[in-house]
């Protein structure tokens, strides 16, 4: 179900039993606090997990800075980064290791490759994550709307049932990770 933010935004004013909105710029009470939360609320959720669908590898441009320490290069984080997952090489997306310091990513090599989650469009949503971001809303919407404490606990614990279910769902969609590199099993020989 390709949604819009404001058409997420209503759908949580509705879960609350209030007016949904039309448009991020009426003069509503909902529409002020949906202008004001959801961007952090949205990217806050985004962030939380390491959602499937939010994942995106890219090579970074080296920066001419070196930082100051421990690092002997500075790649350039990109504009859509909001966690990092894995650093690696061209060959491989991780084993590299990495600091992320004043927006810039330090490593000790030439090339690097950043698994990262980046805010995709509302329309590339997943009806899974549509689900938790809408119950999320709900949920820190609750109180400045409806000003019910007991209300926004209870939409709060519901939001978090959501959140694992979506979860479990994008857990599902790739291959389990195997155990690779450890001592224990390379201790026993072939």
């Amino acid at each position: 179900m390709a949604s819009s933010a404001v058409q997420l935004c209503a759908r949580a004013l509705i879960a609350l039993g209030a007016q949904p909105i039309a448009s991020f710029q009426e003069t509503s009470a909902q529409a002020q606090v949906c202008r004001t939360l959801y961007g952090g609320l949205r990217d806050a959720l985004l962030s939380a997990h390491p959602w499937s669908f939010a994942t995106v590898q890219a090579r970074l441009p080296r920066l001419s800075a070196q930082p100051v320490a421990d690092f002997a290069h500075a790649f350039q984080l990109p504009p859509d980064f909001l966690r990092a997952l894995s650093a690696g090489t061209a060959a491989r997306g991780r084993g590299v290791s990495y600091r992320i310091a004043e927006r810039r990513v330090h490593a000790d090599v030439d090339q690097l490759v950043l698994t990262y989650l980046y805010r995709p469009r509302e329309a590339d949503f997943p009806p899974f994550f549509d689900q938790a971001l809408v119950a999320r809303l709900a949920a820190e919407f609750c109180l400045p709307i409806t000003e019910s404490t007991s209300r926004a606990e209870a939409l709060g614990r519901l939001a978090e049932q959501a959140f694992q279910r979506a979860r479990q769902i994008d857990a599902q969609q790739e291959t389990p990770a195997a155990i690779e590199d450890f001592p224990l099993i390379e201790a026993r020989g072939a």
